[in-house]
Order: C-alpha cells, then structure tokens, then sequence
C-alpha cells in the first residue's frame, strides 16, 4: 500500500519516544508533530533528522484502513493496546 498523500494519521495517533527536530522528548500519542504540514504531509521526510520510527513506518491497509478518519481510529487503537503500563 502506497501512504495516502494528506493523510498524517501516523504523525498524529501514535506516540514517538524517539527525539524529533525541535521535539527533543518525542511526542505523546494523539499530538500533532510539529513538522506536518497544514496539508497533512511530513516537512521533515528527506531530513536526515528524520527518527528511524518515522522512516521506517511502513502503510498498510490494517493500519490505515481506507481513510483518514479509519486511519486515526486504527493508529490509536493500537498505540493504547500497546501502551505499557
């Protein structure tokens, strides 16, 4: 599956424990990253700052469903049954 262009559900749903430029901490889950862009897309993703997490993340239906809003649903589903306690 190819990521679909203006989504941005994986730089919003999941937490980022990872640095991130001008994110020195990571993110917590259900916050915007700093670098997505007002149309949904990474403004870092060529940067080699980049964190591993982010360039690794591959699309796939399970995880992004056939929307946005299925998409952010599936992403934080996820991040809390994986969240430790």
């Amino acid at each position: 599956m190819q990521c679909r262009a203006g989504c941005g559900a994986c730089c919003i749903a999941p937490s980022i424990s990872s640095p991130i430029p001008g994110m020195p901490n990571g993110k917590p889950a259900g916050t915007r990253c700093i670098h997505l862009t007002t149309d949904y897309l990474c403004g870092i993703f060529t940067d080699p700052g980049r964190p591993l997490v982010c360039e690794q993340f591959q699309a796939d239906h399970a995880v992004c469903g056939d929307d946005r809003p299925q998409a952010l649903r599936l992403l934080g589903w996820l991040e809390d049954a994986t969240r430790q306690i």
